[in-house]
């Protein structure tokens, strides 16, 4: 049996890409923030993490470009050894202050620092029980760990608390999204917490998706359930609301050093680059002193639910600016979101294993720089489409 025999095996990319369904890597020419120029022609971006717009505020870029006439263009190394520059130092200061821990640590991506926490303080004797709608990356933590992981179904206080007393003995840790990055649901936190006090148990919450988002200064869902000091860890990463790339974890010092110490993803990678670093920095200062954008993010969100429903396309629980608009079948979902590019919009296809079978559809999200005239094009294309194929 041939290793490679699983690749040849494998022919649904090549069947999408030749039926012209595939909605996958297409490559943008131009990038403006709120739209993109593909194949030469604009399109209204509502396909992106960038929820506060920042990859494109003066402030960010300027900070990032004096990095790099500073540093250069990479650390070229670990920051074990000669990756560490002074600006990582104060970007982890800063975030620990930002989401109320003692201590944080930077990885030089979110992925990586997800993988980085879980494989480090995760050992055989502890328990992982994890929502069975969590990020690919908490999931793929939990592999490279050793620890015995169990999912619970999703937001189930039920069969979460089954599994707590099941393992009421051993050493557990509880880990949730903070906003499922699918559905756009914020986690209900309260009854997690109840729970986790009943037994005496850890929380780590991934607030990738939450920080800049939720919460009356966008601080993510500590912030947003004014729970903040009953989540032992919080994750948070740069390459959404921060506009950059990486990611970072949170908590109390003495478990900030320990993984700092143990994270073979975190020893052996290659630190953030100037560039990023200084460009996080730098939009964590605008979203320390300007509520503005969350402002305008929300309006955004509350308009975009309610036009889509009113047209009578099914939103699922979304409760954030991440607006999934459900289909069901796989081939359907592509189709549309083939047909939205060719209307001008960009989104994004959401299927298996990204959704559960039969829940296929499109992810949008929402910007604070996209402006009216925007949403108007997205809503008219929508209501265009939905006529098309029956849908409304």
């Amino acid at each position: 049996m041939d290793l490679f025999q699983k690749c040849r095996d494998f022919t649904r990319y090549k069947e999408l890409k030749e039926s012209g369904l595939l909605p996958y890597f297409r490559p943008i020419d131009l990038l403006h923030g709120p739209t993109v120029i593909m194949e030469g022609k604009e399109r209204v971006m509502i396909g992106s993490n960038n929820y506060l717009g920042l990859s494109h505020h003066p402030k960010v870029i300027e900070a990032s470009i004096a990095a790099i006439h500073r540093y250069g263009t990479s650390c070229t190394g670990s920051r074990y050894l000669n990756g560490t520059l002074e600006l990582h130092i104060e970007l982890e200061e800063r975030l620990a202050k930002f989401v109320g821990k003692e201590k944080a640590l930077v990885f030089s991506t979110g992925f990586q620092a997800n993988l980085g926490l879980l494989s480090a303080l995760a050992g055989r004797e502890d328990i992982l029980l994890c929502d069975s709608e969590n990020h690919a990356s908490i999931v793929d933590g939990t592999r490279l760990s050793f620890a015995k992981t169990f999912k619970y179904r999703h937001g189930d206080m039920d069969d979460l608390a089954d599994k707590l007393e099941r393992f009421q003995n051993k050493p557990i840790m509880i880990l949730s999204d903070g906003v499922f990055s699918m559905s756009g649901e914020i986690v209900d936190l309260p009854p997690i917490i109840k729970l986790a006090s009943q037994y005496n148990v850890r929380v780590f919450i991934d607030d990738a998706h939450a920080i800049g988002v939720i919460g009356e200064r966008g601080r993510g869902t500590g912030e947003y359930w004014d729970l903040n000091d009953n989540i032992d860890l919080v994750m948070g990463t740069f390459s959404k609301s921060f506009a950059s790339l990486g990611g970072f974890i949170a908590g109390p010092e003495i478990v900030i050093d320990y993984v700092k110490c143990h994270s073979r993803p975190f020893i052996f990678s290659a630190s953030m680059p100037p560039a990023s670093i200084a460009a996080t920095l730098a939009a964590l200062e605008i979203m320390e002193t300007d509520t503005a954008l969350i402002e305008r993010l929300w309006q955004h969100t509350r308009r975009m639910k309610k036009e889509l429903t009113s047209m009578g396309y099914q939103i699922g629980k979304t409760e954030t600016p991440v607006i999934p608009v459900i289909l069901g079948e796989d081939d359907f979902a592509c189709l549309f979101v083939n047909r939205l590019y060719e209307e001008g919009v960009f989104a994004n296809a959401i299927i298996p294993p990204a959704v559960p079978p039969g829940s296929s559809g499109v992810r949008t999200s929402y910007m604070a720089t996209h402006e009216d005239e925007h949403l108007d094009r997205v809503i008219e294309v929508f209501r265009k489409l939905g006529k098309e194929f029956n849908l409304i």
